[in-house]
């Protein structure tokens, strides 16, 4: 299946309808067709660019906190646009991020050593410039952007054709809310989800378990984008609705790492270490696992991977990460 390519102009809207593909050598994997839905094609290298487009373009200026795919999705919206903003990271930022940011020609300041202080950074700024602050990953317009992409989904299989199950990697839980909102949308709440993260990244996890939203100590995973200590409050009242079936599961780094190369192998495709945790889902056994066990059917329908792809993976960084993590 081939992308359609944008169906607006993009003083319209940023994103791109990304190309949905079947994997034959996964599809073997799992005993179904596996259908991935190529969010690395985006203009900024992962999914983010649909919600925060769709929010900045309700903003005639704006704030972000971010290093990664969000930071990118709001310096390339910003630019499409025309409107001014600054991003504020702190400064553990790697310089590649950095310069990458100021290519888009957005204003970046380092301020503190972590997030959160460069977080509180960006609160003042919204208040004394009259920006508008957007959140990484909780914020309804975000949702309703990333909702997009089941639509297209829905449109490319026709209505003949339903996932059995759709895989999904949480960090915050702005993706989740996303794909529930899409599903939705297209009159698929039945569909089971399996939200996969990497331990040491595990909030949304660590909420369930717990019955109660729970902010981590620390993030310990090497999958930085999945690295938010608390998931929002809707992915996690989302969990708890007798209406959805939210299958939450966790994977090591080593598991994720190795998803990412074999995907790189197999599907000549490089993504994130966020993105592996979703990956891994296939690669490491757990849809398997989750039939075996019952929490899935033996008899599954295709299976819809969000390939949520990254902007800050390179061969070199991927080298490092194999010698950190399989040492």
């Amino acid at each position: 299946m081939e992308a359609d390519g944008p169906l607006c102009t993009m003083t319209e809207r940023f994103h791109l309808n990304t190309p949905l593909l079947e994997s034959v050598s996964m599809s073997k994997r799992v005993g179904t067709a596996v259908y991935l839905k190529m969010e690395n094609a985006q203009p900024t290298g992962s999914f983010k660019i649909r919600g925060i487009g769709h929010l900045c373009q309700q903003s005639k200026g704006v704030v972000f906190v971010s290093g990664g795919n969000a930071g990118m999705a709001a310096a390339y919206a910003a630019r499409k646009m025309g409107v001014p903003a600054t991003i504020i990271v702190p400064s553990s930022t790697p310089q590649l991020v950095v310069q990458r940011l100021q290519d888009q020609g957005v204003a970046v300041k380092i301020v503190g050593k972590v997030w959160d202080d460069a977080n509180a950074e960006a609160l003042k700024l919204a208040g004394t410039e009259g920006l508008t602050y957007v959140p990484p990953f909780d914020h309804p317009l975000l949702w309703e952007g990333h909702a997009s992409m089941v639509v297209e989904v829905a449109a490319c299989l026709g209505p003949s054709v339903k996932p059995g199950a759709v895989v999904v990697s949480v960090g915050g839980g702005g993706l989740l809310c996303g794909v529930i909102q899409g599903l939705m949308d297209v009159g698929w709440m039945d569909v089971p989800i399996v939200a996969m993260e990497t331990v040491g990244a595990d909030c949304f996890n660590a909420a369930i378990k717990a019955g109660k939203l729970v902010t981590l100590d620390d993030i310990t995973s090497e999958a930085k984008c999945l690295g938010a200590k608390t998931a929002c409050k809707q992915a996690f009242e989302y969990s708890q609705s007798s209406e959805l079936t939210i299958i939450s599961e966790v994977v090591t780094d080593q598991q994720a790492l190795h998803a990412v190369q074999t995907f790189l192998d197999e599907e000549r495709v490089l993504v994130e270490m966020a993105c592996g945790a979703a990956l891994a889902a296939v690669y490491s056994g757990v849809v398997v696992r989750l039939q075996n066990e019952g929490r899935l059917p033996a008899l599954l329908g295709p299976l819809l991977v969000i390939v949520c792809g990254g902007s800050s993976i390179n061969l070199e960084h991927l080298n490092n990460l194999k010698r950190k993590l399989q040492n």
